[in-house]
């Protein structure tokens, strides 16, 4: 039985991330205060982003896995954002050997790290890069609202 992975957006900007067998059924209860208590307190809801899947449990399984994303990287996702969604993706922790600093740099990161110095790229922290809509592919089974 195929199941839906869904993202709403909530009245204060807020994601809801659910997944359900019937997308429509679900949406309506989401907007007439009969779905999570999350989303009762946010009303109204609007469906920014879904995700169309074989099997119920592949759904439940990406839900789980994009509500522990954050907010940014979730509004890439809607977008479409690849780029973004790519750099949000990569560890952000100071002790990543990508966000070492450069004197305790060893082997080939050291290049990395001095063009991205040299570009003013930061390497730490969140980055974003934006694509013109055009240059974007999309997945058959994901779309957007």
């Amino acid at each position: 039985m195929k199941g839906y992975m869904y993202i709403l957006e909530c009245s204060d900007g807020t994601y809801y991330t659910g997944s359900t067998i019937n997308l429509e059924q679900r949406l309506f209860q989401h907007q007439n205060g009969g779905g999570a208590n999350y989303t009762k307190k946010r009303l109204p809801v609007n469906l920014v982003y879904f995700e169309e899947h074989a099997r119920i449990d592949e759904a439940f399984y990406r839900e789980k896995q994009v509500q522990n994303w954050s907010h940014a990287k979730k509004k890439a996702l809607v977008e479409s954002d690849k780029i973004s969604l790519h750099v949000l993706s990569e560890c952000q922790n100071e002790s990543h050997s990508r966000n070492a600093p450069l004197d305790s740099a060893r082997g080939p990161d050291t290049e990395v790290l001095k063009s991205r110095l040299s570009s003013g790229v930061e390497t730490t922290g969140y980055r974003s890069a934006k694509v013109p809509v055009a240059e974007r592919s999309r997945d058959d089974r994901i779309q957007k609202c």
